[in-house]
């Protein structure tokens, strides 16, 4: 067996019929394939960190940078909050997850071997995500177009969602980088 063969397969087991992301297929719609991908890459996040310790979670596997995958979850909770309910639920008196106003690494700077850190990081991910679905499901195709205030101009829906299909792929791939340091397995 070669050595990138080896990599490969501790994820070489998945089978694209339980892949978890397929049972979003075949969206129809604008609002219903923005969603579509952005219910794919989050589940893709969800599985390069299982079967991972606390300190897995919480290594900086690719020094200097303070990236790992737990500082991703966190960063990821902090992005759903703010859009989906600071912006376009318009609740921007709420504050910033993880002291992001006052501290722009915080997220990764509390992303420690910690096992209530990581529970808590995954609650908070949950509960966002699960808000943010149940947002989008208030939406229809027409709405995409629909704008709201950021920073003091009108932003279409549609490239917001856009935006967060963007992150959560942009993070998809720094997630295979550090998982594969972690402990080389690589796919999904």
């Amino acid at each position: 067996m070669s050595d990138a063969t080896q990599r490969q397969a501790p994820d070489a087991g998945t089978d694209p019929a339980q892949d978890p992301r397929e049972r979003w297929a075949e969206p129809v719609g604008e609002l219903q394939t923005h969603w579509y991908y952005l219910k794919s890459y989050r589940e893709t996040i969800a599985m390069k960190c299982e079967g991972l310790d606390a300190e897995q979670l919480a290594r900086r596997s690719v020094p200097p940078s303070t990236l790992c995958l737990l500082g991703l979850l966190r960063h990821l909770a902090g992005v759903e909050h703010m859009w989906f309910r600071r912006v376009l639920q318009g609740d921007a008196h709420l504050p910033m997850l993880y002291d992001a106003d006052s501290a722009p690494d915080a997220v990764f700077d509390g992303a420690v071997a910690d096992p209530a850190v990581v529970e808590e990081a995954w609650a908070t991910w949950r509960r966002e995500t699960e808000a943010a679905d149940a947002w989008l499901a208030t939406q229809t195709d027409a709405d995409m177009g629909r704008t709201v205030e950021h920073r003091g101009r009108q932003v279409p829906v549609r490239d917001i969602l856009e935006h967060l299909v963007e992150e959560y792929a942009r993070h998809a791939g720094h997630a295979d980088l550090l998982r594969e340091c972690i402990d080389g397995r690589t796919g999904a």
